[in-house]
């Protein structure tokens, strides 16, 4: 079939592109988001009325919190992201899903003994704990028995229950029951929450993400890197990269998965959000053949920055963070690619309540274009306003 290639002129946001997302979501554009953490939960959730296509590509190198105690154990990626933009994405309206979510976001007391945590796990499994209970089948009987795996895959090991993440659980039981393959459990649950769109890890594999500090420094584990359990970091990040574990920090090369590339290359519209910028964005662009990927997508790639404040761009300015974002986009390549083939705008509050220097002229003289609109929230400052960029974001599809 003959193809063409056609640009135009659009308004941002575009209130008739708005209108039609809105009146019809299940025919929303494809926007696919590089993403991890919670920073786009919120965004996700008011997402879902504009369309049910977006593509969630998720970090699975999260080592912290329960995340940290399930891979430690059973050598295992990390779920916790993964359970997180699922229900995000879920369908609200749909009946049973209010109680799902409430479990899935339960954790197990931190003041209890082992026998007593045990028991609790047991009532769970029987159907007897009210907030399992309160599920409706079949997610019941499938909780129930995900957890029943869980539990005899702990059997063998000192896996700590104290305030571990009952949704993690449900999806570790999945992992152990479908032969460690994590797909097959996503699909399950994308189907009975009805999530309003695809969520799937960047790759399935147990890797460590390290962190280079300026001064040779090597922060082995997402967790050190965030700011959220070990402190801010105290110098500015020389580079990131994945390893086989936090004990052997030598570099390793993944490549992307295929039917990660298809959907990469199915895009209509490709964001780098807000987020921490390298455990949640630059982690999704290590595997070789990311940047392959986008180059080939014949649609527009959106860079959000994050407003000042996120504790992992230490010394890194707006311009710097763009020029940043670049490098790991190019290393991703098999081959050299233009750079309007991997990212296209920069999406900026015109308030640039940014990290300085911005440098704005030497991120247009990259052949980006910036655009700078009206997407501060007055009550929820320094965040975004998720309609704002939503629907700034779309008008671009």
């Amino acid at each position: 079939m003959p193809t063409v290639t056609i640009s135009h002129t659009v308004s941002l946001p575009d209130p008739v592109k708005i209108a039609r997302f809105l009146k019809a979501p299940e025919l929303g554009p494809r926007v696919l988001f590089f993403s991890g953490g919670t920073a786009l939960r919120d965004l996700s959730k008011e997402l879902v009325r504009y369309t049910h296509n977006s593509t969630h590509l998720i970090t699975p190198f999260d080592s912290g919190g329960s995340s940290a105690k399930l891979r430690t154990t059973f050598k295992m990626l990390a779920v916790g992201d993964l359970r997180n933009r699922l229900m995000a994405l879920a369908d609200r309206s749909l009946h049973g899903n209010h109680q799902i979510y409430n479990l899935f976001a339960h954790r197990l007391p931190k003041d209890l003994e082992h026998d007593e945590l045990m028991a609790l796990l047991a009532t769970m499994i029987e159907g007897r704990d009210p907030l399992v209970a309160d599920v409706p089948d079949p997610m019941r009987k499938i909780i129930r028995s995900h957890l029943k795996f869980f539990r005899k895959a702990m059997a063998t090991t000192d896996f700590d229950l104290r305030g571990a993440s009952i949704g993690n659980l449900i999806l570790a039981g999945g992992f152990f029951n479908y032969n460690r393959q994590i797909d097959p459990v996503i699909y399950m649950f994308t189907m009975l929450v009805k999530a309003r769109g695809t969520v799937r890890p960047i790759i399935n594999k147990d890797l460590t993400l390290v962190s280079e500090m300026a001064d040779g420094t090597l922060l082995a584990g997402q967790h050190l890197l965030t700011g959220k359990e070990a402190g801010p970091i105290a110098q500015p990040v020389k580079r990131v990269y994945l390893s086989d574990n936090q004990q052997d920090l030598r570099p390793v090369q993944v490549n992307v998965r295929r039917k990660v590339k298809e959907q990469i290359r199915a895009a209509e519209l490709i964001c780098y959000p807000i987020g921490s910028f390298y455990s949640s964005l630059v982690a999704n662009l290590l595997p070789m053949g990311v940047g392959d990927a986008i180059s080939k997508a014949q649609c527009p790639k959106v860079f959000i920055p994050n407003p000042a404040g996120d504790p992992e761009q230490f010394g890194l300015g707006l311009g710097d963070s763009v020029r940043r974002l670049m490098e790991y986009l190019r290393a991703s390549c098999t081959k050299p690619r233009p750079t309007q083939s991997l990212l296209n705008f920069v999406l900026l509050d015109r308030n640039k309540d940014y990290q300085a220097p911005l440098n704005l002229k030497q991120i247009e003289a990259m052949g980006i274009s910036v655009i700078e609109a009206d997407l501060r929230n007055l009550e929820k400052l320094p965040y975004f306003d998720e309609q704002a960029v939503i629907e700034h974001l779309l008008s671009l599809a």
